[in-house]
C-alpha cells in the first residue's frame, strides 16, 4: 500500500506539472552595448505560458531603483504572451553595469525566474564636429504577427537609419531558430541613409506562440548588437 501511495503521489506531481502554468521565455539576458552616461535604456522581454493553465504574475521587482520594470499583463492564457518592459537610467552611473529583474509567478516549477541586463556605461562626450562614428537606429524592435495558419511564411521589414556621421558596416545577422530567415538590404549604410532588414516567419509544424529573436551586429560602438524579436499566434492547419 506504501508503494502504491507514493506511485500515486508522484503521478499527481506530474500530471499538475503537465496542465498547470508553465513559464516560458526566448530571451532572459539583454545586452545594451555600450551608452553613454544619461541614457535610458529600454528593452521589452517577451514571457510566454507553455502550460495548460492560467499564469498569473504575481510580482515584479528590480534589483536597484535605477531599474524599472512592468508586465503589461499580469494573467496569461494557454499559449498567450506579453512583454515585460524594462527601463534603466544611467544617470550617476558609470563603468560595466549588471542589473536583475525577478519575475514571481504561479508556475510550481519555476516560481522565480531571474532576468538580466548589462553593459557598459560611459561619460558623456562633448560633442564635436566630425566624430565619425556610426550610429544604428530602428524605428521599431518588434512586430507581432498576430494570428497566422499553420504552413504559411509571413514576412516583415524592419526599417533602420544610420544616425552617425561616418558609414554604418553590417557585420551580421543571425537568427534564433532555423524557421526564420533574415535579408538586410545593405552591408554599408552612409550617414544619413536608411536600410532594411527584411524578416521571414516559416509556421510548418508549428502551433501554438512563437517568439523569434533577430540580433545585428554592426560596427556602431555604442550598440554593436541589436536585437530585434518577432512573434505569432499558430493557428493548426484543419483539414
Amino acid at each position: 500500500m506504501k508503494i502504491i501511495g507514493i506511485f500515486l503521489i508522484t503521478c499527481s506531481l506530474s500530471f499538475a506539472q503537465l496542465v498547470g502554468p508553465k513559464i516560458s521565455m526566448q530571451q532572459i539576458e539583454y545586452d545594451f552595448g555600450t551608452v553613454e552616461q544619461g541614457t535610458l535604456v529600454k528593452h521589452s522581454f517577451i514571457i510566454t505560458n507553455n502550460g495548460g493553465d492560467v499564469l498569473i504574475i504575481k510580482h515584479v521587482k528590480a534589483s536597484c531603483g535605477c531599474t524599472a520594470a512592468d508586465p503589461e499583463k499580469k494573467e496569461l492564457k494557454p499559449g498567450e504572451s506579453t512583454n515585460i518592459n524594462v527601463q534603466f537610467n544611467t544617470n550617476g552611473r558609470s563603468g560595466k553595469q549588471r542589473k536583475s529583474v525577478y519575475v514571481e509567478t504561479n508556475d510550481p516549477g519555476n516560481e522565480k525566474l531571474e532576468l538580466k541586463i548589462y553593459g557598459t556605461v560611459i561619460q558623456k562626450m562633448k560633442e564635436s564636429v566630425g566624430s565619425n562614428q556610426p550610429k544604428i537606429y530602428f524605428d521599431e524592435s518588434q512586430h507581432d504577427f498576430g494570428m497566422v495558419k499553420e504552413g504559411n511564411v509571413v514576412d516583415y521589414t524592419f526599417k533602420f537609419t544610420n544616425k552617425g556621421d561616418a558609414p554604418l558596416e553590417i557585420k551580421d545577422v543571425q537568427t534564433s531558430c532555423g524557421c526564420t530567415a533574415a535579408l538586410v538590404s545593405s552591408k554599408t549604410v552612409g550617414p544619413g541613409q536608411e536600410g532594411t532588414l527584411k524578416v521571414e516567419l516559416n509556421t510548418k509544424d508549428r502551433t501554438g506562440k512563437m517568439s523569434r529573436v533577430i540580433t545585428i551586429s554592426s560596427n556602431d560602438p555604442e550598440e554593436p548588437s541589436k536585437v530585434l524579436s518577432i512573434s505569432a499566434d499558430v493557428e493548426k492547419e484543419i483539414n
